[in-house]
């Protein structure tokens, strides 16, 4: 039978069972090796009300903690967020991690 990828979209390798996550988008419950995770860095508060508090604070040079969150997508919810694509057959081959980008 034809396999549309050498891992079946996992990355078990060996592990019988791996544990559930839920995705952060529908709640359904995936295994964590097959599930898309994204680790999410940002400001607690955003840009205005930042501002607001940097003139209001008493401190100077304060740094506002950040809000560090790792999400795990479905590969239906991502793909619909469009969080990762679908690739061509060839495509599918490639290995290298994508290009990262600074915002």
């Amino acid at each position: 039978m034809t396999v549309k990828r050498r891992s079946h979209g996992r990355n078990k390798k060996g592990r019988g069972h791996v544990k559930r996550v839920r995705c952060a988008s529908t709640g359904k419950a995936i295994p964590k090796d097959k599930a898309i995770k994204r680790f999410i860095v940002r400001n607690i508060v955003d840009a205005s009300s930042m501002r607001d508090i940097r003139e209001a604070s008493a401190f100077e040079n304060y740094a506002l903690p950040k809000l560090y969150i790792k999400q795990y997508y479905s590969v239906e919810a991502a793909v619909h967020q469009r969080i990762v694509r679908s690739r061509s057959t060839e495509n599918r081959r490639n290995r290298e991690p994508p290009a990262r980008f600074r915002r």
